[in-house]
């Protein structure tokens, strides 16, 4: 792949990622790269020394095949002649010395890597295309041609009114949601595909690893400089808006890798699509802890009022999310806690956030086998929080079950559904008219508890628990023996005993019961 003359790349371009920054433009608008900014097979790139904030960006990169000036955007992909993978790096560390240029924090050398392989542009449908980035062999973005904002024909029509687009030059497409920042020894890995195109074609795997540089900025010109608000827009921590009303929140201790740690570990549940709206705490997951197969049947096996009496005696009491009533009583909920929170309704603020591919829709996008998806909407019961449709995402998706102590629309259709869905009653009005969806995977409050993401959620007839993970194996274990010792009463209440001493069971019976287990 040669030098391209000219790299040009898109500011904002998938919807995910306009729902992240908090801003969709109504129109493209891009920056240049420099051609020596290109690593043509990706390799090692250097974060230059005394910097904290190299972001990736996995992006499709266009490849102009012919002179093109003036073109109409139903024909501006005749003029690419093939796509490849591209990784658009930035250096948070230089956005103020740029003063919006960009031309230091994105045109550092490496800073383009592009490859390995070209996929003929003739061979696929520019609708139908996928860009996938992993982070240490984690999947941390993936965004299909269908979320795009502007179409690839659009961006070459619109550029070619100004310019003639030459053979080899590239165009960066933009980023979906997920970009967040690298540290030495980091590796980075892109690939561009056609999955249902005929063969698959792929670009392969672009690989960069990162590595640490050694030679310190001068004195003779800005230097990095990073603030609240940088961290936050590299890291993808929340939204620009949220960035600015909390810019004095100081970032978390303990050094950019813990920060990281923090931020990602949400979408290491097996999520495939990244949190993009997060919290502003990050110690909400148990490390370490996995909802086994095991655990699940062992919960399933006893009720939930035994598992609440066992969370009393730890002195848990608040613990269970009241006032709800679910479609399917009959069934078991058993599932870690992913969140959704809504605010109320405020007319700019939905403009801002109620539309596209919003907080609500990437939550039911992204909700996994075996989870729950619990959604806070401040028990208003005025509007509708959940529908057929995203009800039907999450059971496509494998979810068990959907938890919101506000409205639920299309209840028929819902409650036709498998999957059990917990809600303060029926409503038909749309979202808007009482909430704005706002952010997700963030601890937060439903049906008087507080949820954290991967909290465990156990739901019956009798109503929903909420379990720190890291009581789960001594809680169950100890409800089952409870079971069974109720078991134990309950035949010797069948059998005419009298309930003074037997329950709870004195010393004497306390042998008796422990003679009647031996027989079992």
């Amino acid at each position: 792949m040669g030098r391209p003359g000219k790299i040009i790349a898109v500011h904002l371009n998938y919807r995910s990622r306009a729902a992240q920054r908090g801003r969709t433009p109504a129109q493209p608008s891009y920056f240049f790269k420099p051609a020596s900014s290109i690593a043509s097979t990706g390799g090692e790139l250097e974060r230059p020394a005394g910097t904290e904030l190299l972001a990736f960006e996995g992006e499709i990169a266009l490849i102009i095949g012919r002179p093109t000036r003036r073109v109409a955007p139903e024909d501006g992909w005749a003029a690419v002649s093939g796509v490849t993978a591209a990784d658009d790096f930035g250096l948070y560390d230089l956005r103020a010395a740029d003063k919006g240029s960009n031309v230091r924090s994105k045109g550092g050398d490496g800073f383009t890597p592009l490859g390995p392989d070209v996929i003929p542009a003739a061979s696929v449908d520019p609708d139908a295309l996928r860009v996938r980035t992993w982070l240490n062999g984690e999947l941390v973005q993936e965004g299909a041609t269908d979320d795009l904002l502007f179409p690839f024909g659009r961006l070459v029509a619109d550029l070619s009114q100004l310019m003639t687009l030459e053979p080899g030059d590239v165009i960066l497409t933009g980023t979906p949601a997920g970009s967040s920042v690298t540290q030495p020894g980091d590796v980075v890995e892109v690939e561009v595909d056609a999955p249902t195109a005929a063969g698959a074609p792929t670009s392969g795997r672009l690989v960069t690893r990162i590595t640490e540089g050694s030679v310190p900025f001068g004195d003779f010109g800005s230097k990095p400089s990073v603030d609240d608000l940088q961290r936050s827009e590299a890291w993808a921590r929340w939204s620009s808006e949220a960035a600015r009303s909390d810019a004095a929140t100081p970032a978390p201790r303990g050094g950019a890798e813990e920060e990281r740690e923090a931020i990602l570990r949400p979408q290491r549940r097996g999520s495939l699509r990244p949190r993009t709206e997060p919290a502003t705490e990050v110690e909400t997951e148990q490390p370490g802890f996995v909802l086994t197969d095991e655990l699940r049947a062992k919960l399933a096996s006893v009720a939930t009022a035994t598992l609440s009496s066992q969370l009393r005696k730890r002195g848990l009491n608040n613990v269970s999310i009241d006032g709800l009533s679910s479609t399917r009583p009959e069934a078991k909920v058993i599932g870690t806690a992913r969140t959704l929170r809504f605010v109320p309704n405020r007319e700019d603020l939905f403009a801002t956030h109620g539309g596209g591919y919003n907080a609500q829709k990437r939550a039911f996008d992204s909700v996994g086998a075996g989870e729950v998806l619990v959604i806070e909407a401040r028990g208003e019961r005025g509007s509708g929080t959940v529908g057929d449709v995203l009800a039907l995402r999450a059971q496509v998706n494998g979810a068990a079950g959907i938890v919101t102590d506000g409205g639920v629309r299309d209840l028929a259709v819902v409650a036709a559904l498998d999957i059990p869905t917990y809600s303060a009653g029926p409503h038909p009005a749309v979202l808007g008219r009482k909430h704005v969806p706002w952010d997700t995977d963030l601890t937060i409050a439903c049906g008087g508890a507080t949820v954290q993401p991967g909290d465990v959620i156990v739901g019956d007839a009798d109503g929903l628990l909420v379990i720190p993970p890291s009581l789960v194996e001594e809680v169950v274990a100890d409800a089952i023996e409870q079971e069974r010792e109720e078991e134990f009463i309950a035949e010797m209440v069948a059998a005419g005993e009298r309930v003074d001493g037997l329950f709870p069971m004195n010393a004497a019976w306390k042998e008796r019961y422990a003679a009647w287990l031996t027989q079992r």
